[in-house]
């Protein structure tokens, strides 16, 4: 008899974003007259830029002769992406990333759900609190995770460490040995950024214990704060001891294109075996490589004139994240992020439950969030809300939100 992997069925529920929009359709087919505006799902609005569209159009017509055509490509991208990542990416911030560190993705969320691929079941997991779900539900599913603890809301074998207003949402180093160790800055879903400083005492931390630190920058681009590191590599000693995921999605609007990328050093080593190795052995097992024309298309924000529009759409998301948090601050709510991210943590007001503040802002304001809770036990009692709206519907909803308060 066939049997299943039994850690699915220690998952609590459904995934937090499908249990959202479960919420809002029912909420929606009861009331079809109401007009949601969406600040909870972190899609984009904003269209494709010209330079990457252009960049695609010339890409598909390669397609059509036989000497432009381009079949099964390399497992770990093209050379002509992966030079420019590590050009413009990192050698721009003085950070030596060679073309052959880089393996270009269908998105972050895949490589970091993925990486628990090399590493062995054994290994201990610790993970900032909040945090971005994916990160607990991939080693749930690996075994990694213990059993869930329903009345507390955590895994019983995943250290949770509290990042939160009260230590300056910076994790303090764990008391228990960590092996992985997942951290994401810009965060998600805090919108808060690490320092360099900050970042330097976890480096050290997994290199004194042969720890891997699992470094999601997928929001790099929004940091705004000079002194503000980009990438986990410009901290001494990062490359023996971190890997770090990067995205196309919300930088370049890539949420339903699909590309990303994972850096894996040389130098990156356990157990005598290269992680980059076998990170590649990995990928070419199980993945097919990114589309030639969404590669094409990720080059191009890589151009002068894609980098221009590129970051013009970033300025508008950003100007969203400061209408929003403004606008929260004047209606008298403790709000987080939104400088260095896209992303806005509210706490939720007179210590009510966020699932319970999620619903109010649902059914009285028609503004569609996401629940704290819904990013570990430290979630609770914030609600998250995204500035990938457009501008108008942002204000808008702003304005609901302070007229029901």
């Amino acid at each position: 008899m066939a049997k299943i992997n039994e850690n699915f069925e220690k998952l609590p529920g459904s995934y937090l974003f499908a249990e959202i929009s479960r919420r809002t359709e029912a909420y929606q087919q009861a009331h079809p007259e109401a007009k949601l505006i969406k600040l909870g799902i972190g899609d984009v609005t904003q269209p494709l830029v010209p330079a990457v569209v252009a960049a695609m159009h010339e890409a598909v017509d390669e397609q059509a002769s036989a000497a432009g055509f381009k079949g099964y490509g390399p497992y770990e991208g093209y050379d002509f992406l992966r030079e420019a990542i590590a050009e413009h990416d990192f050698a721009a911030r003085g950070v030596d990333i060679a073309p052959d560190e880089i393996f270009v993705s269908d998105g972050a969320k895949s490589d970091c759900g993925n990486i628990g691929d090399i590493f062995a079941r054994e290994n201990r997991v610790a993970v900032c609190d909040p945090v971005y779900p994916v990160y607990v539900d991939s080693n749930a599913i690996e075994g990694r995770a213990g059993e869930y603890d329903v009345d507390a809301e955590a895994w019983t074998d995943i250290t949770y460490m509290p990042t939160t207003a009260e230590n300056g949402f910076c994790p303090a180093l764990p008391d228990a040995a960590a092996d992985l160790i997942y951290l994401c800055s810009p965060n998600n879903p805090t919108g808060t950024a690490l320092t360099a400083e900050q970042l330097k005492r976890w480096v050290d931390y997994a290199n004194d214990n042969d720890a891997i630190i699992l470094f999601d920058a997928a929001y790099e681009r929004f940091i705004t704060e000079e002194g503000l590191p980009h990438t986990i590599y410009e901290i001494p000693g990062a490359k023996t001891c971190a890997i770090e995921f990067r995205s196309f999605s919300k930088t370049a609007g890539f949420t339903g294109m699909r590309c990303g990328y994972t850096v894996i050093p040389h130098e990156l080593v356990r157990q005598g075996q290269s992680l980059n190795a076998l990170w590649m052995r990995r990928q070419s097992t199980k993945f097919n490589g990114a589309s030639y024309i969404i590669q094409k298309g990720a080059a191009a924000i890589y151009t002068p004139e894609g980098a221009a529009q590129v970051r013009a759409i970033i300025d508008f998301y950003l100007r969203n994240a400061r209408i929003i948090k403004e606008g929260l601050e004047a209606a008298g709510l403790t709000v987080y992020g939104a400088v260095n991210s896209p992303y806005v943590w509210c706490r939720t007001p007179e210590g009510m439950g966020s699932w319970d503040f999620f619903n109010k802002l649902l059914e009285e304001a028609n503004v569609i969030t996401t629940p704290g809770a819904g990013f570990g036990p430290a979630g609770e009692g914030y609600i998250r809300l995204t500035a990938f709206g457009e501008a108008e519907a942002t204000r808008e909803a702003v304005e609901r939100i302070k007229a029901i308060l």
